[in-house]
């Protein structure tokens, strides 16, 4: 079987939840969140009590529980999450993700393969990220350009 692809993200919004100032955002997560939900290729995303176990608890593994945010999903191919994230509206809302979310000057998401019917947590996202900050892209651990590397003739 053909391994599937993992991606986490996270970041920290400008404002806690509940703050007119990131109503937009707030207000529009469903509406995303059902596009990947309905998207090719889309096979699993965290959410509802799975962020209340503790290998998912945002608080202790990123710090700052009033504003930190993070996703989690699986996809059957690194194309299916590529059209997903620049190709639906979710790409409109990452354009702006400025207006919403604190400018890092490190890696905030990371892309990783994964066997079939594997489900990851957080926790196991975080260390991939760290993976990532520490040694650059490879094939444990990547970002977009990387993986467009890998998939281009």
């Amino acid at each position: 079987m053909t391994a599937h692809i993992a991606q986490m993200n996270m970041g920290y919004l400008r404002h806690p939840f509940g703050d007119p100032r990131i109503a937009e955002f707030e207000n529009n997560s469903d509406l995303v969140n059902g596009i990947a939900d309905r998207s090719p290729g889309f096979i699993w995303r965290l959410s509802g009590t799975g962020y209340d176990l503790p290998e998912n608890d945002m608080g202790r593994l990123f710090g700052r529980p009033e504003v930190a945010l993070a996703t989690l999903s699986v996809w059957e191919s690194f194309a299916d999450f590529t059209h997903f994230v620049h190709q639906t509206l979710h790409g409109r809302f990452l354009s702006r993700r400025a207006d919403w979310f604190e400018h890092v000057d490190e890696p905030s998401y990371v892309i990783w393969p994964v066997e079939p019917g594997h489900i990851p947590t957080l926790s196991e996202g975080n260390d991939r990220l760290n993976r990532l900050r520490r040694n650059g892209p490879t094939d444990a651990a990547y970002d977009f350009a990387y993986g467009l590397s890998k998939t281009s003739p």
